[in-house]
């Protein structure tokens, strides 16, 4: 059962109206080109965040993890929504109108400080993930979205067990095709990166160092 967070205290404490939704897995919470009306605070499981191009290719913009805010553009006079929210699996949501959150921002210094730490964070991740795509091979990025993945799994000896991803989502990621991780996964199994066993399970030790390794090796030699 999800336990009441440091924001959701900090919403209580200061009167601010919102609103428990659940939704399924494959729900869209909202879709591109909606209007922006509220902000999302994502209680417990994922969220993909996606656009949509005028040729019809979807691109993956963020995968959210519980104690993560998303649909925050509309504080900043976004009219309509320029992605689209869908629940991963089974989520829990608190939905905090507009003129709500723009109070809490003003009138709640501990509420104001959680939510800045949250943009900060949220773009420092955007400039690293930019990086990735730029300098990064399909599978050093796949290494990092395990990573990624693996933060809030469930830790077994020495691997962490996580969520089923379908590889579909982590093609999307990547940047890649599907055939391209399905590629990257096995080598990652045989060389004892992951394996499956009742799930997923992510030994990020073993990630780390070779993804240490890559970066050593790209050290110019002066």
């Amino acid at each position: 059962m999800n336990t009441e967070s440091d924001v959701e205290k900090c919403l209580k404490t200061a009167g601010v109206r919102r609103k428990i939704l659940l939704y399924r897995k494959g729900q869209v919470i909202f879709s591109q080109g909606d209007k922006a009306r509220s902000v999302f605070y994502l209680r417990e499981g994922r969220v993909k965040i996606t656009m949509n191009s005028s040729d019809g290719n979807v691109a993956l913009i963020a995968l959210l993890e519980e104690g993560q805010f998303f649909g925050e553009g509309c504080i900043a006079r976004r009219p309509f929504r320029v992605t689209t929210a869908t629940a991963i699996a089974t989520i829990s949501v608190l939905e905090i109108q507009k003129t709500e959150m723009i109070r809490a921002i003003h009138e709640a210094p501990e509420f104001s400080d959680l939510f800045i730490a949250h943009i900060l964070k949220r773009n420092v991740r955007a400039e690293e993930n930019l990086a990735d795509q730029i300098f990064n091979s399909s599978e050093n990025r796949l290494a990092r979205a395990l990573l990624s993945i693996g933060k809030d799994g469930k830790h077994e000896g020495a691997g962490t067990l996580v969520a089923k991803v379908s590889q579909e989502t982590l093609a999307e990621m990547v940047g890649t095709t599907r055939s391209r991780v399905s590629f990257f996964m096995n080598k990652f199994r045989r060389l004892g990166f992951i394996r499956y066993n009742g799930g997923l399970h992510i030994n990020s030790s073993c990630l780390r160092v070779f993804l240490d390794r890559v970066r050593v090796s790209k050290i110019p030699d002066f």
